[in-house]
C-alpha cells in the first residue's frame, strides 16, 4: 500500500530557505550540521544513497533515512533497512507515521524532507454516481 499522498507534508521549501540563509551567512554551518549520532549511524548503515550533493558542504552525497513511529513499535521508532521492510511497516494494521530525513554523513547536515501516514485499516471508497 502506498502512502496517502494527500496527507503527505513536504518540507522542501523550508529546507531551501535554510540553505539560502547559510549561503548568505545569516545561519552558521555549525548550527545546521548537527545531526544526532544515531541519525548519522542510520545514514551510514541503512540509509538510501542519492545522487544529490550536500547543499551545505558541496562534497558529500545525501542519504535518505526513514523513521517509522506507531503503536507496537519501539519508543524511538523503527528505521527500516530495506525498501521491503519499509513497505511491510506501511502495510501494518495499526497506523504509523513515517518521517523521511535527508542526511549528509560527511558534514552532519540533516533536514526533515517529508512525513506521511501509512498503515491502518484499509478504507473502501464509495463509487461516485
Amino acid at each position: 500500500m502506498s502512502p496517502d499522498v494527500s496527507a503527505q507534508v513536504e518540507y522542501r521549501i523550508v529546507r531551501n530557505g535554510v540553505v539560502r540563509e547559510v549561503e548568505r551567512g545569516r545561519i552558521l554551518k555549525t548550527d545546521v550540521c548537527d545531526a544526532h549520532p544515531e541519525l548519522l549511524r542510520a545514514a551510514r548503515n541503512v540509509g538510501r544513497p542519492t545522487k544529490e550533493v550536500c547543499p551545505i558542504c558541496d562534497e558529500g552525497r545525501l542519504v535518505k533515512v526513514t523513521f517509522v513511529f506507531g503503536a507496537k513499535l519501539p519508543a524511538g521508532g523503527r528505521c527500516p533497512g530495506t525498501a521491503a521492510e519499509l513497505k511491510k511497516l506501511c502495510r501494518r494494521p495499526e497506523p504509523v507515521l513515517c518521517y523521511e530525513v535527508e542526511v549528509c554523513p560527511d558534514c552532519a547536515w540533516h533536514h526533515l524532507m517529508r512525513k506521511y501516514p501509512a498503515g491502518g485499516p484499509k478504507v473502501r471508497r464509495k463509487a461516485v454516481l
